[in-house]
């Protein structure tokens, strides 16, 4: 497939960039809610805009009230939340909580569908359990009780835990910790007796949760596809998070470099504008070299993942690492060429640099998902 938008795409493109610039601005949403210790870290507000522009329901099904798009879709709408820092929940409940619902009976898909669509709710999801993202071990447990389950153990970094209305959980269900078989998917209400958040803003001013479940009881409803057969839907949940990831880090990138551009416009250092200097035009165009190539490799995950591709897992990794290095190279370049004054909280490229840190970690850094694609290619 061409590595650039058609028509309808175009079109979703121009809206999406039109509302973040807009309505999910830095003065007007990260910069307000950071400066106000927001709980939440983002809007609620603004979340059902999201709703009302249909973007919260991007990648489910016209039956289950979506649009019934795909990731591709999904990454255009990421890629502008990172170009503007938007806060918002919708990686975690538009891209993984809805990909895991997807895969649940038709109650559960009625009773958690509906509200989230409508910007109502938010959505979180619960992988990880210590400081580095490793999936393939998971030790939390969710142990046989009545006609129904016992969730122990803890989760950690859940990005928007504590104001999640749901949380998927991945537990054990049966098998030792680093099995990959064994591995049930749970939907957990917020109001679960017998779980406990000690929430942790981030460096990038958004907010997680260490969840701690101490006997949390949950019916058999609560199960998201088969007892024990959850490790599929958890990849499958793993691989649009990774593209989805990857697709805002490209925005992130752009968005630092965009500011970057204009400030080399501006700036006059010894009677001239600093971007007249060669130095810095080299480095300006390898930094566009750099985040051209990263959306390619995005947008050729996304096309992978939409088409079922077998090789869209190996896809999925090497967008989350080359993007990682990417934008990593853009927000470095930002703060060194806007100067000192880059190193400020008055100019905004520092945002940049904090999201661009968390999002590297989030799902796996580049290093994790080297490993994997080595892995994935038989070394």
């Amino acid at each position: 497939m061409p590595l650039y938008y058609d028509d309808d795409q175009a079109m979703l493109a121009d809206s999406a960039s039109d509302f973040m610039r807009e309505e999910g601005a830095i003065a007007k949403q990260l910069r307000h809610w950071r400066d106000r210790d927001c709980k939440d870290g983002f809007g609620h507000g603004l979340w059902e805009q999201f709703g009302e522009m249909g973007f919260t329901g991007i990648l489910l099904s016209e039956e289950d009230g979506g649009l019934g798009m795909g990731q591709v879709e999904a990454n255009i709408v990421l890629e502008e939340i990172g170009a503007n820092l938007t806060p918002s929940p919708f990686l975690t409940s538009s891209v993984l909580a809805a990909t895991a619902l997807k895969h649940g009976s038709d109650d559960i898909k009625g009773r958690w569908l509906p509200d989230m669509v409508a910007g109502k709710n938010v959505y979180a999801v619960a992988i990880d359990e210590g400081a580095k993202h490793r999936p393939e071990k998971i030790a939390c447990k969710a142990e046989k009780s009545g006609n129904g389950f016992k969730l122990t153990g803890k989760k950690d970094f859940v990005v928007h835990g504590a104001s999640a209305e749901m949380i998927v959980v991945a537990a054990r269900t049966s098998g030792s910790d680093s099995d990959a078989d064994g591995i049930t998917l749970f939907a957990v209400p917020q109001d679960a007796a017998n779980m406990k958040h000690d929430a942790a803003r981030l460096v990038d001013s958004s907010v997680a949760s260490h969840i701690t479940f101490d006997g949390v009881e949950l019916d058999g409803d609560a199960v998201i596809g088969e007892v024990d057969g959850g490790r599929d839907v958890l990849n499958a949940v793993l691989r649009a998070g990774r593209v989805g990831a990857a697709a805002e880090g490209v925005g992130v990138a752009r968005g630092a470099m965009d500011m970057t551009v204009d400030y080399l416009k501006q700036r006059k250092q010894f009677g001239k504008l600093i971007g007249e200097f060669q130095a810095l035009q080299h480095r300006a165009a390898h930094l566009y070299s750099e985040v051209e190539i990263a959306r390619a490799v995005v947008m050729k995950a996304a096309q992978m993942l939409d088409g079922g591709s077998e090789k869209a897992d190996l896809m999925a990794s090497v967008a989350k690492a080359k993007v990682a290095k990417a934008a990593g190279l853009a927000v470095r370049e930002g703060v060194q060429m806007h100067g000192g004054i880059g190193m400020t909280d008055e100019y905004d490229i520092g945002f940049y640099m904090k999201r661009d840190r968390a999002l590297q970690e989030f799902l796996g850094d580049q290093y994790y998902h080297a490993g994997r694609v080595a892995e994935l290619s038989g070394y």
